[in-house]
Order: structure tokens, then C-alpha cells, then sequence
């Protein structure tokens, strides 16, 4: 059994304290041990050689020579000869009750023992002679008087001194009785023979009288003093007795496993864009606990169940001595889908995509009329039945697609989904009337989506037309004319005289030729979908611009949420298509529900598998759904700045006059830094109307008014997209708060909760009171404590206070939605019919 050999056992052996072993084991192993510890092979071995490195002395001669070294050496033998006695006297106790036990046993086996005496007799005569020779000196005369006397005398007066021994111990007698032998082997021997062992020699051979005793006591003895029994080695044996897997530490099992590891090839792990580390860990046969480790040493703090992207799993498995690969997803879009790019060869020329904008009133709708017409040969009689919201004219020989989209809903919600449906674009502009704000946001809508802008200068058959204006004006609005050196087209045009129309076309294809327009017509379709209606007979029907491929009669497409095959394809006449190729606007029939205006649409090659991306899409909305909306707010623009999502801020400008427009927009551009950029994309002058806040949507801009307001559609939408409007009576209001949301500070104290809209029917003059509005509330409600402001025209005129509100004779407290009321107000008199008030309460809140 292995000798438990401890920290303070060490230090005492060596004379030194407990914390000096320990120190030294700290700084040569990576555990810290207590004085209780106990120690192993190796870390003894570290000790002795430490010690003995701290303790090396020139000459050993001259150290025992001295008194110190003398004195060491004799207390080391006294120790070990005390130690030698104790088992000596061990051994007497164990021999005697083997022997005890073995006198019961005689009768039976005493024919055995006999055999066996005479077979030691004869091997022990050798052995008698070589014990009595230093006994052999002695006088022969005296034979029992040395029995008789202490036997450490004899060998005392025998056994040289040795020079460096200043004590001399007296030997230890160990007398072993011998049994006589029957059969008379030696008749004329004593019934005893004593044997003498010299203790003080350094090579006793303990384990030859323990291999003896083993023999000769029995399993019970040996068994009831095992514990008590220990034999006596050197202690350079027991430390380097190997040690059982018992007893091997946490530190040896894992220096163990890292050298398993090392001896072992690289694991080799598939990691995907993101993982959890405890997949991990998993993926590299490794703790949690060690990925952790090592993601903090990259200043990353990650649980089990947090997820990492593909960089980070990268970079924490090559530390650990693992081979990675990327694991290629391949996706159901990646599957029915043809996203090969196109080679230089395989591309040919297309016709361009054009989509007329304007003011309503600016002859758009005559433009285009004047535009069919020119287009039809004679013997298409009766023109061009427009079917569809998009169809192809020819010009000398060369096809034009125009988009009619009435408004800009449907080319801002195309933007919106990032479809670029159109190349050019064609501004409208009356030549009598200049720029209007509908044509200002017609400019922004087309810069916003990137693409060429051609200037229609129409109704130039009137006597007050005046182009230089219109181009002055366009100037105002960085759309410089090419007669000033600038870029932009500018077509005098008539819709109708047709005046300038070939001009138009040819202006059109020109700018299209420059721009070297080409898709692959041999490859599956690929488009937009510019709109789409149920009919009651035929289902839901959808017009489509292929934009690449072509598409064919029979082909299986996903459009959004969508999925079908086309059972019927027609163009803009009525015509049954088999075939449409790129730039080709059609009309189809067989989708199972109808798609969104500017979706886009694919060709696939598999329907089952479609029908589980339509699925999986429609999922994907439902969540979406459900989720906070991501709009930009004052609110939240400081988080999204910090999270990074944020560079760029858009900011669109309603005020009652256009110099309050100029004012805000260079005050808000100077609010621009190194982290964020303040765009004004957007300026006009009115009320908050819908075309702003669909803008706001689509750019993810903040609306910012001044004396004005926005009508109900505003509202409503704003409120169903979640776009932040911010109205304001002071210019220095806005820039404050809007720095203030800049830098995090920004603490809104009091919001407006609007009550209910009143409009002014009538109104009255009485002497000592003043002007008096005779109202009808059409929304909510007013009540005697809140606040009207005056709004002429979507011009904010006043804000006041209540001073009167009453029903025929009576004052009421509130008047609720449908009833009539008079409004008396405390400071303001000049009511006039037609005017709105809106009645608000300002009201204190924390965020």
C-alpha cells in the first residue's frame, strides 16, 4: 500500500515551513496545494530537485566534518535505527503467535515436518558455518557464557569503528529458535541455536524475514494486522511507485485529455451562418465551459444558448485546433429558382420602360392619349383599346412600354419593394401654370428610384405658355436643361396639336439607345407585377412586365405570396400571347390569389416546391407583422444610431410659406456630423397630405410641419405605418429637439391628445362678446377645458382657449359627435365660415 506523504510532512523532513513546499509547487504546476495535501510522484520529484538545486554544497567531506553536518548525520541514524527496531519488534510478536499456532498443528504434521527437518539440515549447514564464523574467534571455553550475556557485547568488540561514526549503538539480537530436527541430524546441538544480525550495517534485508514470516503465519494473522504492517523501504522506492487511477487528480485527467487531444488529427466541423455555442461545443467535442473561455478572451460574453455568426464559430474552432467548413444552404428559392448571371453574349437589345408623372391638371392623360394615337397605323382604325395598365407603342420601328400609373402609389410602392420597373421617367409640366407641389413630388419620387428624367413642357399651344419659367424653375430643383448645360431633356410638347410628340418618342429612344438596355430573352421569365384585380368571372388576374427571360403560356410562377400557372396570357389589344419576352407588358389569368402592385414574379420549374416558398412567405409576413415596427422616430433615433442600423436620417418639410421650407431645410443639413447625415428629402408648402406620408414610408423619413396640419387620409396612414409626424409652431422648437434626439437627450414632457374636429357652419356677431362660431362637431368631441386651434385651408391660423361653449341657451361642459353647438373664443375673433377647429388637450406623460 502507498505511504500517504503530505505537504507538512515534506516541509518537516526538510526542515523548512509548509508554505515554502507550497510555493514552490505553485510556481512549477498550475494547482495550489494545502498543508494537509497530499502529494504524487512528480510533485515530489519537483520538490527534491528545487531543494536540492537551493541546497548544493561544494565538498560533502568537509559538511560532515563539521558540526552541523555531524549532527545531521547522527540524528538521521538515530531515527533510522529506531524505526528498524520498532519493525524488528513487530516481527518478534507476529513470529511468536505463528509459532503458538503452529505447536497446535504438530501431531497432526509431524511426519511432514520431519521429512522437511532433515531437508534443512542439509541446506543449512552452509549457512551455520558462515553465522558461526565471527563467533568462532571467541574462547571455546565459554560457549555458555555467551548465551548467557547480552549479545551485543561480542559483536561490539568485533566490528571495526567506522571513522565518520562518532556513536556506537549496540547490535540487536534476533534470536531464532530452531526446532530439532528429528532423526537426529545433529544429536549433540543445543534445542536452540542463537543468530545474530548486525543492525547497524546499511544493507539489512528486512524482506528476507518478511518473505519468511509470509510463509510460515496464516491467512488470519495476516490479514487481522495488515493495517498494522508496513514494509521499510527506501523512500525513493515508494515515491516512484506509479500511482493507481484512483488517485490521479482533476489536473493529471485533464493534462491527460489535452495530451489525447493533441496526439489525435484536428476535428473537422460544418459551421452555417449561425449556431448557438452550444452547438458548438457540440460540433468539437468540447465543453461549453471552454468555448465560453475562449469567447471571452475575444471580449465576447455569450451563454450556452446565444447564437454566434459564422466569423466568430470560425475564428473560436480554429483556436481550438479544428478545421473548418462553410455549410452551403441551399434554399428553395436556390432550387426552382435561375439566378445565373448573364453572359455579355447572351444578352441582346430590349426596349425601354417608360412611366409618365405629372401634375393631374398638367395634361397627363392627354399626353398619353396624343401619344396612342400617333402610334396607330392607319389601318388600325378606332386606335388602341387600353385593357391593361401598361402598354407598347412602336416608333420607327422601335417598341416603347409605357406604365400608367395614375397618382404615385403604384410607382412608390414598386420602389418601396426595390423593384426597378422603369428606366425613364417623363415629368409633365403645364407651361402656363410652372410647378406644382404634385409635380415637386413627382422629382423626388424619380430621384429616389434612380432613374432618367425627360421633361414634358406641355399645353405650349396657349398664349401664355412660357418654357423659360418652367426651366428656370427646374433649376430650383437640381434638374438642370440641356440648353444651360445641363443634363435633363426638355421637350416643348402640345397634347393637343400633338405639337413635339415625335420629338418625344425620338428624345425617349435616344436616352434609351445612350443607355444600352439588354436582358437574355433565353432563360426563364423574371418581372414585376404592375397590377392586379379579382374579376368575378375570371379569377384573379394580374398585369406583369417581364423584365429578363421569357415567359410562356403554361409556365409555373410565384409573384409574392402568390403561386399558379398561367392558363391565359394577353397583351394590352385583347390578344392571346403563347410567348412575351423582355420589356413586354401581358395580362394573365390562373393565380390561386392575387399579388401586391410591384411584386415580383419568377418562372419556376417545380409547383410543389413553390407552393411551400409561398407558405413559408406568407409565414414570414404574419411575423413581421407581429414584430415592433422598425420605424425611425425622435423617440428611438438615438438607440437606432448606437446600434449602427442608422447613417443616414430623412427628413420631409411641410410649412404654410416656402420661405419657413428654406429656413428648416439649411438649419436641419447643418445638423449633420461624422456618424449621421441629415437629409432633407422632401419640401413643400400645404398640409400633411398622403403622398408625404407615403414617401415618409418608403424612404423611412420623419415629417416635420410648420403651421400646418395633416388632413384624415394622412393620419390614418401614418398611423397604420407608423411614420412619426411633428408639427410645430416655432422653427428653433424642431432644430432643438431634433439635436436633441441626436445626442440621446431627448425628454418629450407633453404631448397633444386631440379630442374632436368641429366645423364652422355659420358665424355671429354679438356687441360685448365678439364673433361667435355656429358649429357642427363631425369627429370626437369638444369639451369646455381644452384647447381649439383655428386651421383655414390646412393652414394653422390661431390656437386658443374656450372662453363659451353652449347648446341654444344653455352652457354645456361637452358637446359629443353630431351635435351642433356656438364656440366663443377668448382672444381670437376673426372666425369665418369654413374654417375647422380642432380641439386638443395637452397632457403630461413619461416615456
Amino acid at each position: 500500500m502507498m505511504i500517504k506523504y503530505k505537504v507538512s510532512d515534506v516541509a518537516k523532513d526538510f526542515g523548512v515551513q509548509s508554505k515554502e513546499i507550497i510555493s514552490i509547487l505553485s510556481e512549477h504546476t498550475s494547482e495550489t496545494k494545502k498543508t494537509a495535501s497530499a502529494l504524487n510522484e512528480a510533485e515530489l520529484d519537483i520538490i527534491f530537485d528545487v531543494m536540492t538545486q537551493n541546497n548544493q554544497v561544494e565538498s560533502f567531506d568537509a559538511y560532515f566534518k563539521s558540526g552541523e553536518g555531524a549532527k545531521k548525520q547522527g540524528q538521521a541514524q538515530t531515527e533510522k535505527e529506531r524505526k528498524l527496531m520498532d519493525q524488528l519488534a513487530v516481527l518478534e510478536q507476529l513470529k511468536a503467535a505463528a509459532e503458538a499456532e503452529n505447536a497446535k498443528k504438530q501431531a497432526e504434521e509431524k511426519a511432514k515436518k520431519e521429512a522437511e527437518k532433515a531437508a534443512k539440515a542439509q541446506a543449512e549447514k552452509p549457512a551455520q558455518k558462515s553465522v558461526e564464523k565471527p563467533a568462532a574467534k571467541a574462547p571455546a571455553k565459554e560457549p555458555k557464557k555467551a548465551e548467557e550475556k547480552p549479545a551485543a557485547k561480542a559483536p561490539a568488540q568485533k566490528a571495526p569503528a567506522k571513522p565518520e561514526q562518532k556513536q556506537v549503538h549496540e547490535p540487536i539480537e534476533i534470536v531464532m529458535k530452531k526446532k530439532e530436527k528429528v532423526g537426529g541430524a545433529a544429536p549433540n546441538r543445543g534445542p536452540a541455536a542463537i543468530r545474530r544480525v548486525d543492525t547497524r550495517a546499511s544493507n539489512v534485508d528486512i524482506d528476507k524475514y518478511n518473505e519468511k514470516y509470509e510463509r510460515i503465519a496464516p491467512d488470519n494473522v495476516m490479514h487481522d494486522n495488515m493495517q498494522r504492517k508496513q514494509k521499510i523501504k527506501q523512500k525513493s522506492q515508494d515515491y516512484r511507485r506509479p500511482q493507481g487511477s484512483k488517485r490521479e487528480t482533476e489536473a493529471d485527467k485533464m493534462r491527460r485529455m489535452q495530451l489525447e487531444r493533441i496526439k489525435k488529427t484536428p476535428v473537422t466541423i460544418t459551421i452555417g451562418d449561425e449556431m448557438t455555442v452550444g452547438e458548438l461545443a457540440a460540433a468539437m467535442k468540447k465543453t461549453a465551459a471552454e468555448v465560453i473561455k475562449e469567447l471571452m478572451k475575444l471580449g465576447i460574453m455569450a451563454s450556452i444558448t446565444q447564437t454566434i455568426d459564422y466569423d466568430t464559430a470560425e475564428l473560436i474552432a480554429t483556436e481550438m485546433g479544428c478545421k473548418v467548413q462553410k455549410a452551403v444552404v441551399v434554399t428553395i428559392e436556390d432550387r426552382i429558382m435561375d439566378d445565373t448571371e448573364d453572359t455579355a453574349e447572351s444578352l441582346k437589345p430590349r426596349c425601354p420602360v417608360v412611366v409618365v408623372m405629372g401634375h393631374v391638371d398638367h395634361g397627363k392623360t392627354s399626353l398619353l392619349d396624343a401619344i396612342r394615337d400617333t402610334a396607330v397605323t392607319s389601318t388600325e382604325a378606332g386606335g388602341i383599346t387600353q385593357h391593361i395598365g401598361a402598354y407598347q407603342v412602336n416608333c420607327k420601328g422601335q417598341d416603347i412600354t409605357f406604365l400608367d400609373t395614375p397618382g404615385h402609389a403604384a410607382f412608390t410602392s414598386m420602389r418601396q419593394r426595390g423593384a426597378q420597373a422603369t428606366d425613364i421617367a417623363v415629368l409633365v409640366v403645364a407651361a402656363d401654370d410652372g410647378i406644382m407641389p404634385q409635380t415637386i413630388e413627382a422629382i423626388n419620387h424619380a430621384k429616389m428610384a434612380e432613374v432618367q428624367i425627360i421633361v414634358a413642357i406641355n399645353k405650349m399651344d396657349k398664349p401664355e405658355a412660357n418654357p423659360d419659367r418652367i426651366k428656370q424653375q427646374l433649376t430650383e430643383h437640381s434638374l438642370v436643361p440641356e440648353e444651360w448645360g445641363g443634363d435633363v431633356i426638355c421637350v416643348p410638347v402640345s397634347a393637343k396639336t400633338h405639337e413635339g410628340i415625335d420629338d418625344l418618342l425620338e428624345n425617349i429612344l435616344l436616352v434609351a439607345e445612350m443607355m444600352e438596355l439588354k436582358a437574355n430573352p433565353d432563360r426563364r421569365a423574371k418581372g414585376v407585377v404592375i397590377e392586379a384585380r379579382l374579376d368575378k368571372g375570371r379569377g384573379p388576374i394580374a398585369t406583369l412586365l417581364v423584365q429578363n427571360g421569357t415567359l410562356n403560356a403554361g409556365d409555373i410562377i410565384v409573384a409574392g405570396t402568390a403561386v399558379g400557372r398561367v392558363r391565359v396570357m394577353t397583351n394590352e389589344n385583347g390578344k392571346t400571347l403563347k410567348h412575351a419576352g423582355p420589356s413586354v407588358p401581358v395580362e394573365i389569368a390562373g393565380l390561386a390569389e392575387t399579388p401586391s402592385a410591384g411584386d415580383t414574379f419568377d418562372a419556376v420549374s417545380d409547383e410543389r416546391l413553390a407552393r411551400q416558398l409561398v407558405e413559408l412567405r406568407k409565414q414570414k409576413q404574419k411575423d413581421e407583422m407581429f414584430k415592433s415596427a422598425n420605424k425611425v422616430t425622435l423617440d428611438n433615433l438615438f438607440d437606432q444610431l448606437n446600434e449602427g442600423d442608422l447613417k443616414e436620417l430623412n427628413v420631409i418639410v411641410k410649412a404654410d410659406v416656402q420661405g419657413s421650407v428654406e429656413a428648416v431645410r439649411e438649419n436641419l443639413e447643418k445638423l449633420s456630423n461624422e456618424e449621421v447625415k441629415v437629409r432633407v428629402i422632401h419640401g413643400g408648402v400645404g398640409a400633411v397630405n398622403e403622398s408625404d406620408v407615403m414617401l415618409a414610408t418608403t424612404s423611412g423619413a420623419i415629417i416635420v410641419g410648420f403651421n400646418v396640419r395633416p388632413d384624415a387620409v394622412a393620419k390614418e396612414t401614418a398611423k397604420r405605418d407608423g411614420v412619426d409626424m411633428r408639427m410645430y409652431r416655432v422653427i428653433y422648437d424642431c432644430i432643438e429637439e431634433i439635436e436633441s434626439a441626436m445626442k440621446g437627450m431627448l425628454a418629450p414632457k407633453y404631448r397633444e391628445n386631440i379630442l374632436g374636429t368641429v366645423d364652422v357652419r355659420t358665424t355671429y356677431k354679438i356687441s360685448n362678446v365678439g364673433t361667435i362660431a355656429g358649429c357642427y362637431v363631425t369627429n370626437g368631441k369638444v369639451t369646455r377645458a381644452c384647447q381649439i386651434r383655428v386651421v383655414r385651408d390646412g393652414i394653422v391660423i390661431a390656437e386658443d382657449k374656450i372662453d363659451s361653449l353652449r347648446r341654444f341657451k344653455d352652457d354645456v361642459k361637452e358637446v359629443a359627435q353630431g351635435y351642433e353647438c356656438g364656440i366663443g373664443l377668448e382672444k381670437f375673433s376673426d372666425i369665418k365660415e369654413g374654417d375647422t377647429f380642432e380641439a386638443f388637450i395637452m397632457e403630461e406623460y413619461r416615456d
